[in-house]
């Protein structure tokens, strides 16, 4: 048995991910993105999907990086 590296569960059915050549074990996908997926630089919440870039920085919408006063930014359509 593996233990997760969010929550320290012991599990037979671990899996791993391997980002910028860390690799850390999770039980699941909810422990993988509260430690993999990056945060909006606005509200904070995970970006679970593409989200919106400007610069370096990622927002998880158009919306926070508008507030964040990235005027020109726009939601991929």
């Amino acid at each position: 048995m593996t233990t997760c590296d969010t929550c320290g569960n012991s599990y037979e059915n671990t899996f791993t991910i391997t980002r910028e050549g860390q690799t850390k074990t999770f039980d699941s996908f909810e422990c993988a993105v509260h430690l993999m997926a990056p945060s909006c630089s606005h509200c904070g919440c995970r970006i679970l999907g593409h989200g919106v870039q400007s610069g370096t920085t990622m927002f998880c919408c158009a919306h926070c990086a508008r507030e964040a006063g990235h005027e020109q930014a726009s939601d991929r359509a």
